[in-house]
């Protein structure tokens, strides 16, 4: 069964960790690689194979890629940026009718996610406390700004004074006006979560974000904390959701009972590698219940506690390459 890794770009980690469990279970598989500009992703000259493909938003994609699923005896296919999420989810039985295994979380889901306000009535659903969202017209300052259907901290804003409000931040109807927690008081917590086939929760790993470049963190470290309990209190089943997670949470420095839901984002995130290395085995998982049919037998606590990650820079080189 060979798997491919869609929007592959610098994930380099996630291609070899694929690679590597592959292996231990003794399959002859292939871990391909698709992107729109293959020739300059990391990810896939590491990958087994790879693949061009259209840009997202282009109405042949998701023909292309069930074109190259089949050519290339792909089985088994990993989304990993939010921008695909939706239409894959959306052609997911598509996909199954050719044999063809997306890890996706269910259209219904994939909705909450994208919409940060929905996303904010599933964590109030759920019990989790939320920041307050204000109105354009009554808002307090300190602000943070961002938008509705946002990804990578684009379009992000803290604002700290009157004068740093644009007409762009009244006028643009997807940004939101919301409270602002200081990270003077909040630590940052992003945390993997791991849901089965059946949608049942098998593990939480926090990761305590030390330091973000351009959205994706690169210095980080695992936390047992009480975002653990309430995680597994409250979110041990979600309707829909499988494979990995990633899920925002701010929690107080003083008090840890004092915690906050931001986002869910339902892919693996550029952090990832962390929760792999500690222990926490998601890409073993998804092998085990997708190709092996096998149920998820780890208990909640296979990770490594305090297990600190920090990224650097490294090259990739390829020899004889011809810009385009």
């Amino acid at each position: 069964m060979n798997i491919l890794i869609t929007s592959a770009g610098r994930r380099v980690s996630l291609i070899r960790s694929f690679q590597k469990e592959l292996k231990k279970v003794g399959f002859n598989s292939k871990v391909f690689a698709s992107d729109s500009n293959p020739n300059l992703s990391a990810a896939c000259h590491i990958a087994d194979g790879f693949f061009k493909v259209p840009q997202l938003n282009d109405s042949n994609y998701i023909d292309v890629l069930m074109a190259l699923c089949k050519t290339h005896h792909i089985e088994l296919i990993i989304p990993t940026i939010d921008t695909e999420l939706l239409e894959l989810a959306t052609c997911k039985d598509k996909f199954a009718l050719n044999g063809i295994t997306v890890v996706i979380s269910s259209v219904d889901f994939v909705l909450k996610c994208r919409d940060k306000r929905l996303t904010h009535e599933f964590f109030e659903n759920h019990n989790i406390a939320i920041a307050k969202e204000f109105t354009k017209i009554n808002y307090n300052i300190p602000l943070f700004i961002k938008p509705v259907d946002g990804s990578r901290s684009v379009d992000n804003y803290i604002v700290k004074s009157e004068n740093e409000l644009t007409e762009n931040h009244f006028d643009n109807e997807k940004l939101m006006f919301l409270e602002y927690l200081d990270h003077d008081h909040y630590n940052e917590f992003t945390c993997d979560l791991y849901f089965s086939k059946d949608h049942n929760l098998k593990c939480v790993v926090p990761r305590k974000r030390i330091e973000v470049r351009d959205g994706e963190v690169y210095k980080a470290m695992t936390v047992r904390n009480p975002l653990v309990s309430i995680i597994k209190k409250n979110l041990s089943y979600i309707n829909g959701a499988v494979g990995c997670l990633t899920a925002q949470f701010f929690v107080h420095k003083e008090d840890e009972t004092k915690i906050y839901g931001i986002e869910i984002n339902p892919r693996f995130g550029g952090g990832y590698p962390l929760t792999y290395l500690s222990g926490a085995n998601f890409s073993k998982w998804i092998i085990e219940e997708y190709c092996l049919e096998q149920p998820i037998t780890e208990q909640f606590d296979v990770w490594e506690n305090d297990l600190l990650m920090i990224r650097y820079d490294d090259e990739i080189l390829v020899h004889g390459y011809k810009d385009e």
